[in-house]
This record gives C-alpha cells, structure tokens and sequence, in this order.
C-alpha cells in the first residue's frame, strides 16, 4: 500500500507540476482577450480535453515509439529527467520559454480559435509533460499502478479546465506576483523530481 501511494504521490505532482495551469494562466487571457466569457469558457474546455487526450496517447505508444527507435528506458528516463530540469529551471525563473514561446504567443494573439495550438499543445501539453506521462507509464509495473498514470492526467486536466474558467477571480486574487512564486514552488519541486529521474535512470543503465 505504501509503494502505490508514494507512486501515485510522485506521479500525480510530476503531472501536475509539469503542466502548471496556474502558469498559464497570464497567458491564456492575452490569447483569449477578444472573446467573450462563454467562449473563454468553451476554448478551455476544448483545450483542456485535447491536452488530456494527447497525453494519455503518448502514454500509450511509448513503448512502441521507444521499441521503434530501438530507445531503452533508461536513456528515455535520464532524457526526461533532463528535459523535465530544463523546465524546471525556466519555472524557478518565472518564465515558461521551454512551453510556449513568443512566437506561440503572437500566432496565439491572431487566430480565431486558440483552443488545439497553442493552448491545448505546447502550453498545457508541452514536450516536458509528454516525455513525462511516457516515463511514468512505462514505469508502471502493474495494472493498478498504470490506471494511477491515466487517473493522474485526467485529474490534473481536470484541475487545469477549472483553474482556466476561474482565470480572471485567481488574477484578482493572486496578482503576477503570486502567480510567479506559485510558479518557483512548482519548479523547485519539480527540480528534485527531474534528478530523480536522471539518478533511476543511471542506476537502471547501470545493472543492465
């Protein structure tokens, strides 16, 4: 029992912490500034649901795609941990460059339906959160721990679909200042997690 519940801890903060609704938050009101609230509220639906989608597909095909290229799961382990410390560190910064950048912004800014790109993909399910679910997917030895990945996405794009509809109040409420330091906290713990990864994978790399 405790082996599950420190797995489904561990599992559902890297998830959590990778996509980081809250700090897409200041973002998703600049893309979303000329619709109305019922439209916010139908693109971070939409978002949110295809973000879950892509998700748990990569969770899926990762053992495919790894046996496609002939990649073994500790390279992909110490490639996530490493991809997962890059972000980790944008985070600590206040920043979010390795999930959207300007240029993602700007398009975001013109097109009349922000809901797939890049709100939905790279900003709630960026390359860090791919290459995570499909660590921990693979990672799971049995049944009970893989449904812990999937119930894990669901929530979690569950949690980011609120936070988005109650974007303006958490503004009000949080300010960017409180936004950043919610941003830092996550990348400092998100920080560990990616060692962990990288120390699992060169432990494994290592007996093999």
């Amino acid at each position: 029992m405790d082996t599950y519940l420190q797995f489904a801890l561990v599992t559902f903060a890297s998830v959590l912490f990778i996509v980081d609704p809250i700090a897409v938050i200041p973002t998703y009101l600049v893309i979303t500034q000329g619709q109305t609230e019922s439209q916010r509220q139908a693109t971070a639906r939409r978002a949110c649901i295809a973000a879950a989608v892509i998700l748990v597909v990569f969770a899926l095909a990762g053992k495919r795609i790894f046996g496609l290229f002939g990649i073994t799961m500790p390279a992909f382990r110490i490639a996530g941990g490493l991809i997962l410390w890059l972000v980790a560190m944008d985070m600590l910064h206040g920043n979010r460059s390795t999930q959207e950048g300007t240029a993602e912004i700007i398009e975001g800014q013109a097109k009349d339906d922000v809901a797939l790109t890049p709100l939905a993909m790279p900003m709630l399910a960026g390359p860090g959160a791919i290459s995570t679910v499909m660590v921990l997917a693979n990672q799971a030895q049995s049944s009970a721990q893989t449904i812990i990945v999937y119930a894990s996405i669901t929530v979690t794009l569950f949690l980011s679909w609120i936070t988005l509809r109650l974007a303006e109040k958490l503004v009000i409420r949080m300010g960017q200042t409180g936004i950043r330091v919610m941003t830092r906290i996550m990348g400092l713990l998100l920080a560990a997690i990616a060692v962990q990864f990288v120390i699992t994978g060169i432990r494994e790399a290592m007996t093999r």
